[in-house]
């Protein structure tokens, strides 16, 4: 099997990150926008959710959600925590919004930190996927679009009125592993490139003020990440109230909550909020992917990310250096 231009990477060549995050590039699709974060008025231990699409974005949302304010939300999550790209709502009304929220907000972004302004007061999180099981969760996601946000979508693309989103993983899989959203990436279309996110936040792994969480650990161990979660923000929680907080953050009492949780369910996204938590796929890419799209993913994935951040992506924090992290 021989790379096509579309896949080849620039790993080879990249050159040394700054020691801080910098603002390279402004993403833009169909329902965002990052130029909308030079609305963005930081304040003091905000917490900025950057993460590709269908890698546990809500899942950490919900967990800073709960450390500041649960068990019992006092809001629906995506008005706690709304997406600032999100092109459904005016930026400075979006804004308005967060200001009058008392104490550090929690904001929601697909944009990597690459596209993103960079404050010392501001902690940043970016939780992880194998790229594999993102893929068949961003299928699940858009088969379950709904039919006013599909028509949104097209009109802003200027999309035909019978176009509609792949069914076939299968069939759809290589084209998301070679076909970039954006000139300065490889692959992800229409969503994004979970491999571009990662190499985005890798660099900066060490910094006091950004944290990397894992799906895979998520599942796995929820209630050691969570407290990894809550001694990075700073957050000193009760003994008597962890039971309470880990019973909420659990994916089955996501999906019970899902009017209340799914993103954009006030906006009218899905055609199910509930589906919107179909399963918590881990692993499942070794069943329902061929393997000839098993094999293009091991020729390519190397290209995308170097083996210490392969590691991570595919097998979470004890696959990789990020132990004692």
């Amino acid at each position: 099997m021989t790379l096509s231009p579309l896949v080849t990477s620039s790993l080879a060549t990249a050159c040394p990150a700054p020691a801080t995050p910098a603002r390279l590039h402004r993403y833009e699709t169909a329902t965002q926008d990052s130029i909308r974060w030079d609305a963005y008025r930081p304040r003091d231990g905000d917490i900025i959710v950057t993460t590709a699409p269908k890698c546990g974005t809500t899942w950490t949302q919900m967990l800073c959600a709960l450390l500041l304010h649960g068990p019992a939300l006092p809001a629906p999550l995506s008005r706690i925590s709304p997406e600032f790209d999100r092109l459904a709502v005016p930026v400075e009304a979006l804004m308005d919004e967060l200001d009058a929220q008392a104490g550090p907000r929690i904001i929601k972004t697909h944009t990597p930190l690459d596209g993103l302004p960079y404050f010392e007061n501001v902690r940043y999180l970016h939780c992880a996927r194998d790229p594999r099981d993102a893929f068949l969760s961003m299928v699940d996601h858009m088969q379950n679009t709904s039919a006013a946000a599909m028509a949104a979508v097209r009109q802003r693309v200027g999309l035909p009125d019978d176009f509609a989103f792949p069914t076939d993983p299968n069939a759809f899989f290589p084209v998301w592993l070679t076909t970039p959203v954006h000139g300065w990436m490889e692959d992800g279309f229409p969503t994004g490139s979970v491999f571009h996110a990662a190499r985005a936040v890798w660099p900066y792994r060490q910094l006091a003020n950004l944290h990397l969480l894992h799906y895979r650990d998520l599942r796995l161990d929820l209630e050691s990440e969570m407290r990894r979660l809550a001694d990075f923000l700073d957050i000193r929680v009760d003994a008597e109230r962890w039971s309470a907080l880990l019973d909420a953050a659990e994916f089955s009492a996501m999906q019970a909550r899902a009017d209340d949780l799914a993103p954009g369910a006030h906006l009218g996204d899905w055609t199910s909020n509930r589906a919107f938590f179909k399963r918590a796929r881990l692993g499942e890419w070794r069943e329902a992917l061929t393997p000839e799209n098993q094999a293009l993913y091991e020729e390519i994935a190397p290209t995308r990310v170097a083996p210490p951040m392969r590691a991570w992506l595919e097998g979470g924090r004890k696959a990789s250096d990020l132990k004692q992290v």
